[in-house]
């Protein structure tokens, strides 16, 4: 034993046995025989040391913490490599918009695909993804971002993909089938996990019946798509680390839903107790040698820690990558698909699918988009975020893109016989205004960057209770109080955290102002993750149209829309209030709040609190009808509606079909939920039956430790958005 490496000896990186091993077993396994049974028998042939291996990194910790502070992610991160069986082990990749790995893709963020309300383009976004994973020695992407953000303010909600757990869990599905095409996929945090700045210190309480029906379906929806891993979360729940929760890790997720992957801790800070996270079904500690290297094998020797508990660990782990290995897979591709002109060209198809056009106005007698490029001679381009490389935070998902599309070079490329004059630092209103006077039409770039929401590690969650007793002993030379003041940190550059307001930057309004004041044909375009407030400026404009963070092509894809290449398609994820107060409270310092069942549209829903814009709506340059809903084909998991669609607009677009149930005969139970959706494009003056299959969990209630199933009368509404007043109804009897 090495005592430098925490009493472990480091793995041989060379093959000093037979190093098919590993191979022979997955033959196995393609053979037909279960990956338990051959897991089993592969784990017996393993030494304690190598055992002991499986269950984290395989970088010393200190020398890791500096790498990934030179450049996080920048190669694959691996645990449990064992040359001398062939073993490959995890060969870690973040996400989730894209692969952290080199100089790869960037998609517009979860929150924009979720957008999109499409999830066979989210599976082909995954199918990419683990592409240039895969060409570039990775083999686990941990992207399958899929936390519920009860509160806007949450720094990483541009991570996710919607408020509602039926969107949010058929997004992920639809991720992780798309990865699993050449990787292993790992979806997080679980669970739970929707505040930044107070994630390692915050204990989340919530009910029983809560926390089933509300904040756990959309996990339980991508164990059921076969994920391969889940990875924890750094917060508590109801008073134990999620990282060492046996309700969680063991109760919920092996006995409940039978799930078969391994678990992993989130980085550094995911576990408090070594031993005590094996007992309760943490399988791998991420992503280095730290505490297990430190304390577990003393803990062995002791009897504090099990020997059945570490092979139980071992034994999902081999069992998953066996079952990686044996599966049939995409064609290995070259390192020219990392960027390529295909990858580029599916994320500006995410990004222009997820624009979401909230407001179009008419002037001069006509709705002001899309522009019409023969009569446009002049365009305004303002403010500080319009040739800005700008696709989300700077922490752990930050894909390190070669190149970004700006929102005035994709408009530039788009209108290329037009005047377009960039006027770029808000603070000065007089150029803007002169600029935009100029102009036939204003276009006003704002919202928020790295600097305002993301994932926050500052010297405050540095020196949460308990945080540095995690660290091994610091080496000659590390000053940990140095490194906690630095503004960057080893996953990033920057501390965006939970947002400080809902509402924009005061130059930003200022800007906008100044410039619709000068100029009738202006149009704003925000660039932003979760819900922003606008009541204050809102009238002031004719268009309105959420860009979010788009990705390596997001300026092009923004063009597309505006000058009408395109439909606008994007419909939200997520309800924007008119007002905070119509919100959940959201301390982001607190170290203990309670989650309850209301947020969202649903509380405004509950409250009576008419949204500014509710969840699921956004307009098109066309006009939809929703004729009728018909619905039958009931059974124990959902029904079936067929719903007539009618575009009786003048062009071709895309409609999303959001099927909603209402009941107000349950206490304590959202009116209104979501239960399906679907989509479809149709040329002008064209109807289609679109059929749409609807799950009735989002009717069950959580009663006497399992789910009760649904009874009663229930209406069911073929919507354009929640509370549609235009719906088709109809009513389903349950049973």
């Amino acid at each position: 034993m090495n005592p430098s490496t925490g009493g472990r000896a480091v793995m041989s990186t060379t093959a000093s046995d037979d190093g098919a091993i590993f191979e022979r077993a997955v033959a196995r396994v393609r053979a037909g025989e279960r990956a338990e049974v051959v897991a089993s028998a592969l784990l017996a042939e393993l030494t304690p040391d190598e055992r002991l291996w499986l269950l984290d990194g395989d970088g010393e910790f200190w020398s890791g913490m500096a790498t990934m502070g030179a450049a996080y992610n920048a190669e694959p991160i691996v645990l449990g490599e064992i040359a001398r069986i062939g073993l490959p082990g995890l060969r870690f990749s973040d996400g989730p918009r894209g692969v952290v790995m080199g100089r790869s893709t960037a998609f517009p963020v979860p929150m924009a695909r979720g957008a999109t309300w499409d999830p066979v383009l989210e599976e082909r976004v995954g199918t990419a993804i683990g592409s240039e994973m895969r060409a570039q020695g990775g083999n686990l992407f941990a992207g399958v971002c899929i936390n519920l953000p009860r509160h806007p303010a949450w720094g990483r909600v541009q991570e996710t993909y919607s408020e509602d757990p039926l969107l949010l869990g058929e997004m992920g599905a639809a991720l992780t089938r798309g990865v699993r095409r050449h990787g292993m996929a790992v979806a997080k945090h679980f669970a739970l996990n929707s505040m930044e700045n107070a994630r390692f210190s915050v204990d989340v309480r919530v009910d029983e019946s809560v926390m089933h029906e509300v904040y756990l379906p959309h996990f339980r929806r991508v164990v059921e798509e076969g994920v391969d891993g889940i990875m924890s979360a750094y917060n508590s729940v109801n008073g134990e680390w999620a990282g060492q929760n046996p309700e969680l890790l063991t109760g919920v997720l092996r006995d409940r839903w039978g799930f078969e992957g391994f678990t992993i801790s989130d980085f550094i800070f995911g576990l408090r107790d070594a031993t005590g996270s094996l007992a309760a079904g943490l399988d791998v500690e991420a992503p280095l040698r730290q505490q297990r290297a430190a304390y577990l094998e003393e803990d062995l020797d002791s009897g504090l820690a099990s020997w059945s508990d570490v092979d139980r660990a071992c034994g999902r782990i081999l069992a998953t990558q066996l079952r990686f290995h044996a599966a049939p897979r995409d064609p290995a591709p070259g390192p020219e698909v990392v960027f390529c002109p295909a990858h580029r060209e599916l994320a500006r198809e995410a990004a222009r699918s997820a624009v979401v056009l909230l407001k179009n106005d008419s002037v001069d007698g006509a709705p002001l988009l899309p522009l019409n490029r023969e009569r446009l001679h002049s365009v305004a381009v303002l403010g500080r975020l319009a040739d800005l490389t700008n696709t989300g935070d700077k922490g752990s998902s930050h894909v390190r893109t070669p190149h970004v599309v700006t929102p005035l070079e994709g408009l530039r490329a788009a209108l290329p016989t037009a005047q377009v004059r960039a006027s770029l630092d808000s603070a000065d209103l007089s150029t803007a205004a002169q600029v935009a006077s100029e102009a036939d039409v204003a276009i006003v770039v704002v919202g928020y960057t790295y600097e305002d929401e993301g994932e926050y590690l500052g010297a405050d969650g540095m020196n949460a209770p308990g945080v540095r007793d995690l660290f091994p002993p610091f080496p000659p030379g590390v000053d940990i109080d140095r490194m906690a003041s630095q503004s960057g940190h080893v996953m990033g550059d920057a501390d965006g955290g939970d947002r400080a307001s809902l509402r924009l930057r005061d130059e930003d309004v200022a800007l906008i102002r100044a410039v619709a004041a000068v100029n009738s044909r202006t149009v704003v375009v925000m660039v932003a993750a979760g819900a922003v407030i606008t009541e204050e400026w809102r009238d002031a404009v004719p268009a309105l149209v959420l860009g979010w963070y788009g990705g390596s092509e997001g300026g092009s894809g923004l063009a597309d829309v505006l000058v009408g290449d395109v439909d606008a398609t994007g419909r939200l994820p997520y309800s924007i209030p008119t007002c905070e107060d119509h919100l959940p409270p959201f301390d982001p310092h607190a170290t203990s709040v309670e989650y309850d069942r209301w947020f969202g549209q649903r509380l405004l829903d509950r409250d009576g609190h008419a949204a500014a814009f509710p969840m699921g709506y956004g307009l098109s340059y066309t006009q939809f009808r929703i004729d009728d809903v018909r619905v039958g084909g009931l059974d124990e998991q959902g029904f079936d509606a067929q719903v007539v669609v009618t575009n009786s607009g003048v062009r071709r677009g895309r409609q999303v079909v959001q099927v909603y149930a209402v009941r107000d005969d349950v206490a304590d139970c959202p009116a209104r939920v979501l239960v399906g959706f679907a989509t479809a494009w149709l040329d002008a003056g064209t109807a289609r039956t679109l059929s749409v299959r609807c799950s009735v969990r989002p009717l069950q209630r959580w009663v006497g430790g399992g789910f009760a199933p649904a009874a009663g009368r229930v209406g069911i509404e073929a919507a354009a958005f929640s509370g549609d007043p235009d719906a088709a109804r109809t009513t389903l009897d349950l049973v």
